[in-house]
C-alpha cells in the first residue's frame, strides 16, 4: 500500500484534503468536512507531530485549535478576517501517531468587534483538547458577503 493510500484509509469518509499556504499548510495536511451547521477540521497525526515523549506535541494541538477556531469564526462572520486575542487551551488526553484528530468549533457570542469561540479536538470520540478563544474582527467583510451562515460557502 502506498503512503497516500495508507493516509486515505486512515481518514474517515466525508473528509477532503485542504491545501493551505503558510503555517497552516506546514502542520498538515489538514482535512475538512462539511457538517450540518459548520465545517470540521482534521489532521492525521504522524511521527512528525510527536514530542520527545512519543505523543502529539501540545504546540501542534494548539495550532490546530487556533486555525480551526479562526476559520469557523471567519465563515460565521461572513468571511471577515479575525485575529486571535486570547486562546486558553486545556489538554485532556494524549494523542498518538496514527490517530485522526477532529476539530469542531462554535461561536458563543459575537459583538461588533470581538467573537467568543469554543473548540474541541477529539480522536475516535475521545476529547483530546479543548479551548476557549477571543478573536478580534479586523477589516471589512468582502463585498456581497453579508453575514453568511457558518459553513455555507466553501471551506476556508
Amino acid at each position: 500500500m502506498s503512503d497516500d493510500a495508507a493516509v486515505d484509509a486512515a481518514v474517515p469518509p466525508g473528509w477532503r484534503k485542504k491545501t493551505l499556504p503558510g503555517f497552516a499548510g506546514r502542520i498538515g495536511p489538514l482535512w475538512v468536512c462539511k457538517e450540518e451547521a459548520s465545517w470540521a477540521y482534521g489532521l492525521l497525526a504522524t511521527a512528525d507531530h510527536l514530542n520527545p515523549a512519543g505523543v502529539v506535541h501540545g504546540g501542534l494541538l494548539t495550532a490546530l485549535l487556533d486555525h480551526g477556531i479562526s476559520a469557523v469564526a471567519w465563515e460565521a462572520l461572513g468571511r471577515r478576517a479575525c485575529v486571535t486575542v486570547q486562546l486558553d487551551t486545556h489538554f485532556l488526553a494524549a494523542a498518538r501517531a496514527g490517530q485522526f484528530l477532529e476539530l469542531r468549533a462554535r461561536v458563543v457570542r459575537a459583538t461588533s468587534s470581538l467573537v467568543f469561540m469554543q473548540g474541541e479536538i477529539s480522536a475516535a470520540g475521545q476529547a483530546i483538547a479543548t479551548a476557549v478563544a477571543v478573536l478580534k474582527q479586523v477589516g471589512a467583510a468582502p463585498k456581497g458577503a453579508g453575514k453568511a451562515a457558518a459553513g455555507v460557502a466553501p471551506a476556508p
